[in-house]
């Protein structure tokens, strides 16, 4: 069985990186960028996204390139959460990027990280659940989950760092779990460890050099976001790549014991607005994506959680791709918004965008023009959203 591998020796570099490191990153993220537009081929790659020029140059041009598979998105339109219905649109998106065949291998484990914010402490919207409005709907997972069994997914675990003990049950995952033959984890405690894991984010960390998470997210083989297609007040969006700031257990990041939410995540004062986008590029480093699916049947937007300007609204869309910040940009696109923006612009009108952060360090592209989306269009599926004025 493979296991995720972290460099333990790993020091804490200076504060400021030095220059000719972001030139590096930028440099390969340019270099991988050019070989998309030229349509180079390579072998199937999921650990190493984004190859060296001279990798990528000795391949023959008859296997399927990473870069084109990675950077491939699929949408599709879904107007319920019948379970038959969801089962056969999430196959679809599957099928759209090329199956599962480099994300699982017989017998792996695989965790799913779901979205589960704020827990059973609000009140959804009048007429809605829970799920239908906020929190990723726990069909999508069950479809998803099948298709693992299918493809040969050893062991499935359901993660969340849940805000109560009642979440799971309140929400429909201990159902999912028992028909799926899935282990739900509370990344709260370190259950089953003696004690937390100190994962290292590697030398292009920026707020964070390492974090606390249960061994089981440093076990497991596949690890797959499954988000709700949401406005973010701090962060602008909160999809696939933002879904990773429920992995840490709350106890550790609080800048106030009297607080219940992350706050030492965010900062004193105004800081949030640099630091928290930085945050989700740790994690996200720390804790690599192999596939990312977007739960936008029914979500809302101006927020997410039902306070200040949420607003429930129903998309009716599903979107996947295998690679976190390429299957993001796609989703704030069909929000109505450039994932490209400057900072400080819709949706991110009080953030860095860490979509634009996450290209330039060469974690993924968020251009639309160097994203194939296959299925249904962006035109076809777009939304117009309200970001979230309002807390």
């Amino acid at each position: 069985m493979k296991t995720c591998s972290h460099d333990r020796e790993h020091q804490r570099p200076d504060s400021s990186p030095a220059i000719s490191r972001r030139r590096f990153l930028r440099a390969m993220a340019a270099a991988a960028t050019g070989l998309l537009a030229a349509g180079c081929r390579s072998t199937p790659l999921v650990e190493a996204p984004w190859p060296t020029p001279a990798t990528a140059a000795t391949i023959p041009p008859t296997v399927t390139s990473p870069l084109r598979s990675l950077s491939q998105v699929a949408i599709v339109q879904a107007r319920s959460y019948d379970r038959d219905s969801v089962r056969q649109q999430v196959q679809t998106l599957l099928d759209g990027i090329g199956g599962l065949d480099d994300v699982i291998r017989s017998g792996d484990r695989v965790a799913i990280k779901v979205n589960l914010t704020g827990g059973t402490y609000f009140d959804p919207p009048a007429g809605l659940s829970a799920t239908e409005s906020y929190l990723t709907h726990p069909q999508v997972v069950r479809a998803l989950s099948e298709l693992l069994r299918d493809a040969g997914a050893g062991q499935l675990f359901i993660v969340e760092a849940v805000y109560d003990r009642e979440s799971y049950l309140s929400f429909g995952y201990e159902e999912v779990a028992q028909a799926v033959d899935a282990t739900l984890v509370d990344l709260n405690t370190p259950d089953p460890y003696s004690d937390f894991a100190s994962t290292s984010v590697g030398e292009g960390w920026f707020i964070y050099d390492s974090f606390a998470f249960n061994h089981i997210l440093e076990e497991i083989d596949a690890f797959i976001s499954v988000a709700k297609m949401k406005c973010h007040f701090n962060c602008g969006v909160t999809h696939s790549m933002k879904n990773l700031i429920g992995l840490l257990p709350a106890s550790h990041y609080r800048l106030d014991e009297s607080h219940w939410w992350r706050s030492a995540l965010h900062g004193p004062g105004n800081e949030a607005e640099a630091r928290l986008p930085r945050v989700i590029l740790d994690l996200n480093q720390a804790r690599p994506i192999h596939l990312a699916l977007i739960d936008g049947i029914k979500t809302a937007e101006g927020g997410e959680a039902p306070r200040g300007t949420f607003n429930p609204v129903q998309p009716g869309v599903l979107i996947a791709g295998k690679n976190p910040v390429a299957t993001d940009a796609v989703a704030t696109a069909a929000m109505g918004f450039d994932p490209t923006v400057e900072s400080f612009n819709a949706p991110f009108i009080r953030c860095d965008n860490y979509l634009n952060m996450a290209h330039e360090l060469g974690l993924g592209t968020n251009r639309l023009e160097e994203i194939e989306v296959v299925g249904a269009s962006i035109d076809d599926v777009r939304y117009e959203f309200e970001p979230g004025w309002q807390m």
